[in-house]
């Protein structure tokens, strides 16, 4: 019998989505802009967040998290999202970083990273892109090579988000032969002695502090191997399909707060002695907008329901990653372009939010490589 299908929010979910509606109303969509213009996020509001619970809410409690499920999660991180999407990457970050390192790390290594990171106090990168590589995440040249009780890495990694901001980072270097099989995962801390950092000057996104960061004969202590030596590819790989809808609930948040401003703008406006929600030109953008939106964000919760009961979800993680950013971009153009003049402009969130969720239908996947996973998942990898 298949389970049943329930779409109510329990008094828990519903207490820690409240938590977080009130803390970003209060404290980051005040601020949204003039993070973009620093660059960061200050430590002030991190460690309130931290303080919440409103990090690590599915990370283990002897992590520092909460122990909850991943819908919870999702639906938090949703919720913050609304007032500022750029506190969604790190969001996702940490819940990526979480799951490796829970997963597979040695206890007493990445119990204390992961607990500041849970507090708010310390941030985590995700080191994986390289500059020859972009989409091919399993041609890594970044290697990593043992002496004695450590390992040596050396090479660069591109486009990290945090790369400037990060106390820690995953990284993964080559350990073995050519492809997936020959790939190591490690923690690295960022103030380890070789390990240097670039900032990019983005069109979006700035918050997130995407960057470069370089490996000098960097030395890791083997205990910091996250996992077996040459499994590393494999723990990313279940990783994405987690932080894929949690991508997908960041954009779609931006979305539908771009939608509720838009239908109460334009019912409040008039043209020809009519509200402009009375002119079908305006009023049927914004419904199909809500239909599609409403579609997506149910996939994207569905697969953090079927992540929590341990079932196969890699294609609908891959449909979540490169669906919503191009329909929360698309959504958000319209509603500029129905918010007329005045939103085109820096004294209305359109044109940054546009600029910020942008950036996701780069990162993390293309929709090209999210399309080639849905396809090998259907018909199997030697037919595509």
């Amino acid at each position: 019998m298949s389970p049943s299908l329930n779409f109510a929010i329990d008094d828990e979910q519903q207490a820690l989505v409240d938590v977080a509606q009130q803390f970003g109303e209060r404290r980051l969509a005040p601020f949204y802009k003039q993070r973009e213009r620093e660059g960061r996020f200050d430590s002030d509001t991190l460690l309130e967040m931290g303080e919440l619970g409103l990090f690590g809410i599915e990370l283990d409690e002897d992590f520092g998290g909460l122990g909850l499920d991943c819908v919870t999660s999702g639906l938090v991180l949703e919720t913050l999202c609304r007032s500022d999407y750029n506190i969604g990457q790190l969001m996702v970050t940490m819940s990526l970083a979480g799951v490796i390192l829970s997963r597979h790390g040695d206890p007493e290594v990445v119990a204390p990273w992961l607990r500041g990171m849970a507090a708010g106090r310390s941030l985590p990168a995700i080191a994986l892109t390289e500059p020859g590589g972009g989409s091919d995440a399993a041609n890594l040249s970044l290697k990593a090579h043992r002496e004695g009780d450590h390992y040596i890495l050396d090479g660069e990694k591109t486009s990290t988000s945090f790369a400037t901001q990060a106390d820690f980072a995953v990284v993964w270097a080559r350990t073995g032969g050519p492809g997936p099989k020959g790939i190591s995962a490690f923690l690295v801390p960022v103030d380890s002695p070789g390990v240097s950092t670039s900032a990019f000057d983005d069109l979006g996104g700035r918050a997130a502090g995407r960057g470069a960061m370089h490996f000098d004969q960097v030395a890791v202590p083997t205990s910091h191997l996250i996992g077996a030596e040459n499994q590393g590819f494999v723990q990313v790989m279940q990783g994405f399909d987690y932080s894929r809808a949690l991508i997908g609930l960041q954009c779609l948040a931006v979305a539908r707060q771009s939608l509720d401003e838009t239908w109460v703008s334009a019912a409040e406006r008039q043209s020809m002695g009519k509200p402009l929600t009375a002119h079908q030109g305006v009023s049927f953008p914004l419904a199909e907008a809500e239909t599609h939106v409403e579609a997506a964000r149910l996939l994207c919760l569905k697969t953090l329901w079927l992540n929590d009961q341990g079932l196969p979800h890699t294609s609908e993680a891959a449909m979540c990653k490169w669906w919503a950013p191009k329909l929360a971009f698309e959504t958000v153009q319209t509603c500029l372009l129905i918010n007329g003049h005045g939103a085109y402009t820096e004294e209305m969130p359109y044109e940054q939010r546009l600029r910020d969720v942008l950036g996701l239908q780069i990162g993390d996947g293309t929709a090209q490589i999210m399309k080639l996973v849905i396809a090998r998942q259907k018909v199997g990898r030697k037919f595509v």
